[in-house]
């Protein structure tokens, strides 16, 4: 990164290698080079992360523990533990804040540093970046990849090329022709729904979306056209922001079936719970306000939300306030397509721990 020209940004993208289930395999020797799976194996268990030995069974997070299992039936699982990743991902930004004060975290194992002035007067970005990584295994006894590059964009996309304890540099000269070879559904801001959207329009890399015509992308993608226009050139002006706060944090999951039986909902909000409630945990915020949604089979959209006096924290009330909105639109007029929950008014896990129990309350 040396040779960009001045006013060109030096960013850097740090993601530890399957993060959770390194930190169980580095505390438990006996775990080491075996199939790992953070999170429960039980009926509504859910993979939160999965060791690169899984991963080769097709071991995902986010998977259902059952289906896991039956892929791996060699798999261990091993419980989550937060407060020691929250630990370990203590030490990590403690060697980003070596380099930088302009750092924005995605979640415990993630972020992007801006170094293009950073405080030790470094010059080439690929420097700090692998002086990062050395620190963090140092440090650490675990392995991070990093992409580097002149926009986020890139920087996150290098930084999985070459997982695991990988290292990408992309200059700004390569950012077009290495975002025309990949998959656009690896571009940040393209989801599985937007991804197959893109699919069924022919659009399947780059390459494609930078042949589409802006005003072709505006006509089927609305407000993102001008971001995806850019991406596919390479071209990313977000800046990284310091302590970005996150606003909400919510899962949805969307069903092949539609249910309009209680227990079958039951079922698949508990199992939204469970993925929903380790992110909470990850992002060491609360909510004091449980908003519920629900997807018709026609597409139509309906939101029920409840807050509380204080904010959640344990997710039997999560689940227990999830149930009680559901339950109050049944009978369903017709089948549910998808379910979501998340929590809003956020704010820190330590601030709301202090605070009295939380009292059940309709929101206005």
């Amino acid at each position: 990164m040396e040779e960009a020209a001045s006013q060109t940004r030096k960013i850097v993208h740090i993601d530890m290698d399957a993060f959770y289930a390194s930190v169980e395999q580095r505390d438990n020797p006996e775990l080491r080079g075996k199939p790992v799976a953070v999170g429960g194996s039980g009926v509504r268990g859910v993979v939160a992360a999965a060791s690169y030995e899984a991963r080769t069974f097709g071991v995902r997070s986010a998977m259902p523990g059952a289906r896991a299992r039956r892929l791996c039936p060699a798999l261990i699982f091993a419980p989550p533990r937060f407060d020691v990743y929250r630990a370990v991902s203590r030490q990590i930004r403690a060697i980003f804040a070596q380099f930088t004060d302009v750092i924005q975290p995605l979640s415990l194992d993630e972020a992007y540093l801006d170094v293009t002035c950073n405080k030790q007067g470094i010059i080439s970005a690929t420097r700090i970046a692998e002086e990062i990584r050395r620190l963090i295994r140092l440090e650490t006894g675990l392995t991070a990849s990093a992409g580097v590059s002149y926009n986020k964009l890139i920087a996150k996309l290098a930084s999985d090329q070459n997982k695991p304890d990988g290292l990408c540099v992309i200059r700004p000269d390569q950012g077009a022709a290495f975002v025309a070879t990949l998959p656009v559904r690896r571009f940040h801001g393209i989801g599985p729904v937007t991804a197959a959207k893109m699919q069924k329009l022919g659009l399947e890399t780059g390459q494609d979306l930078r042949e589409c015509p802006l005003p072709f992308l505006r006509q089927h993608f609305g407000s993102m056209a001008d971001y995806y226009y850019g991406a596919a050139r390479g071209i990313d002006n977000r800046p990284v922001r310091a302590r970005e706060a996150a606003k909400s944090i919510s899962v949805e999951d969307t069903f092949g079936t539609d249910f309009t039986d209680r227990a079958d909902l039951h079922r698949e909000l508990d199992a939204i719970v469970e993925r929903l409630w380790p992110r909470i945990e990850a992002s060491r915020m609360r909510g004091r306000t449980v908003t519920l949604k629900v997807k018709f089979a026609d597409f139509a959209i309906i939101t029920r939300s409840r807050s509380l006096a204080s904010a959640v924290d344990r997710p039997a009330l999560l689940a227990e306030i999830g149930r009680t909105l559901l339950d109050g639109e049944l009978p369903l007029r017709m089948g549910a397509r998808l379910l979501g929950l998340g929590v809003h008014n956020l704010e820190s896990a330590d601030a709301s721990a202090e605070a009295p129990l939380a009292q059940l309350a309709l929101a206005i």
